[in-house]
């Protein structure tokens, strides 16, 4: 099979490349080059991505797989970056990632370079089944490692075209089949970082392009300011640090944009300002369209391991209410309330 398999330099994508290489397909390895350089260079110097690129270089040397860089930087910032600070302003909780691989790994490099190739392949820990009604995408076997989270704004189209070498493998077999190929990547750390910004950290980056603005941090159970912030777009629904505030624990509650409050509550009156109910829009059902528009679902919240019960009702058109069986602290609008039957993601929503 013709292949293009997405790289990084890290241990996930190099193993599925020789997973892939072993089974005889014909390769061609692509690093998306997605940095904003001039961002990422005024806070980190050297260019971030060449260590990266090393990697890769060398993985594919040793295989004997050519290799392509591709620069998507314009796309990124058009659909994904800009997105990003649109929703920042209004005081959502955006989630970059899940549009990074709906319009750029998996929409711009599919619709682009991808388009000549049977399946495009990449190290994400996730499993597709297909079936008489499409593919299904299915959790990676490692709970802990899952990223259908990630993933589920992707379309039937694009499932069908892709391929997850290592989502049928916990991470310590990944390690140990790196180590046993030595792969230049066997004992490089997991990277923890947006995918546009790697080691830069979020909250400069947010800070670089919409600044910092004063404001009241807020007690919302006694309305009394208990310190200040630089600015409402630092925060999001559920958090805890980075507030430096004393006799806390206190948490993130809710966000006034007008006077540019951030409200929050003491962990003692946190289960009050819990929500057990919300709306969610912008739905995407991977397969099929419309398969699970009311009843009995599990969901996420946030990437992680945890399942959450809950309960799904239509209130038609492109919008459903979600009802939790257990209220949740964190529910943030802009976030994505992923959607799960069993093993199964069946899409994901924008919580409202």
């Amino acid at each position: 099979m013709n292949i293009a398999v997405l790289v990084s330099g890290g241990v996930d994508s190099s193993v599925a490349l020789r997973l892939l290489h072993d089974e005889g397909h014909d390769l061609t390895a692509f690093y998306l080059k997605v940095w904003l350089e001039e961002e990422v260079l005024s806070f980190a110097g050297d260019c971030p991505w060449e260590e990266d690129v090393g990697f890769v270089r060398q993985t594919c040397e040793e295989l004997g797989v050519p290799l392509e860089i591709v620069p998507l930087q314009g796309d990124y910032y058009e659909l994904v970056v800009e997105m990003v600070l649109a929703q920042l302003r209004a005081g959502r909780t955006p989630s970059p990632d899940i549009f990074c691989n709906r319009r750029i790994k998996f929409g711009a490099f599919l619709e682009g370079p991808g388009s000549d190739f049977e399946r495009v392949a990449s190290g994400h820990y996730a499993r597709l089944l297909p079936g008489s009604q499409g593919v299904r995408l299915l959790r990676g076997v490692d709970s802990t490692k899952d990223q259908s989270y990630f993933l589920s704004h992707l379309t039937q189209e694009q499932v069908a075209r892709v391929l997850f070498p290592v989502g049928g493998l916990p991470k310590s077999e990944v390690r140990e089949l790196a180590a046993r190929y030595a792969l230049p990547s066997y004992d490089r750390k997991d990277s923890q970082g947006i995918c546009f910004l790697g080691k830069i950290d979020y909250r400069e980056f947010i800070a670089f392009h919409l600044g910092q603005r004063e404001g009241p941090i807020v007690d919302i159970d006694s309305c009394e300011t208990l310190g200040q912030h630089h600015g409402y777009w630092f925060y999001t629904i559920g958090q805890r640090y980075g507030l430096g505030l004393a006799g806390g624990p206190w948490y993130v509650v809710g966000k006034d944009i007008a006077s540019n409050t951030v409200q929050v509550t003491h962990a003692d009156h946190r289960r009050e300002h819990s929500r057990d109910t919300f709306d969610i829009g912008d739905l995407n059902w991977i397969c099929p369209p419309a398969r699970h528009e009311e009843g009995e679902v599990l969901l996420k919240l946030r990437h992680g391991p945890n399942l959450a019960e809950a309960r799904i009702e239509s209130l038609g058109g492109d919008r459903l209410r979600v009802h939790l069986a257990q209220a949740d602290p964190g529910v943030a609008p802009g976030q994505h309330a992923v959607i799960y039957n069993g093993e199964e993601c069946l899409g994901g929503s924008i919580i409202c």
